[in-house]
């Protein structure tokens, strides 16, 4: 009888089992990955997004057109819905979106590498990683990458920067230390 107990008190400790640890590459879907991995090299020209009086647009805007010349891989919202509700750690670079009232950054994209969303173009979607974390935190350095840990989501966004096609409600996020 008491070894029933026990197990019963153990079961809800039992559920919450350790976060998954997942590389970029396990949000593409298999086609996406084909395609990034047989891309040709992309090469930037700065005139295309230059900011003055006769450019269309604004340089946000610019990050969100689609270049023509660019794969359509690099636009693709397509994702690996195994991952919806898992709960995962994932390391990356924040770009700042919302500060609280003390300026800790409570929502982030995460992205792969650093100065992704700077550059033009930006990670494809489903690359990007939207990071809601209520507990804010102070980003001072959008070069110094971090681990985030919460429950991933399929989820897609969009905003003024990028397209994110993941959502992470972060329980923690520290820098990142190679483990």
């Amino acid at each position: 009888m008491r070894y029933w107990l026990c197990l019963l008190l153990l079961l809800p400790l039992l559920s919450h089992a350790s976060p998954q640890t997942i590389d970029w590459l396990d949000l593409l879907p298999e086609e996406d990955l084909e395609a990034i991995l047989n891309m040709p090299e992309i090469v930037h020209n700065e005139a295309d997004y230059a900011e003055d009086d006769d450019a269309s647009g604004t340089f946000e805007q610019s990050l969100r057109q689609r270049d023509p010349t660019m794969p359509e891989v690099m636009y693709s919202t397509r994702v690996v819905e195994k991952m919806d509700g898992i709960e995962a750690r994932l390391a990356g670079f924040p770009v700042p979106l919302e500060t609280n009232e003390r300026g800790h950054y409570t929502s982030f994209f995460l992205v792969p590498y650093a100065g992704a969303c700077i550059h033009v173009p930006p990670p494809p979607p489903n690359q990007i990683v939207l990071v809601d974390y209520p507990k804010g935190l102070p980003i001072e350095d959008i070069y110094t990458p971090f681990w985030v840990t919460g429950s991933l989501h399929v989820d897609q966004t969009s905003n003024e920067l990028a397209d994110a096609s993941y959502r992470i409600e972060a329980s923690s996020v520290r820098v990142y230390d190679g483990d």
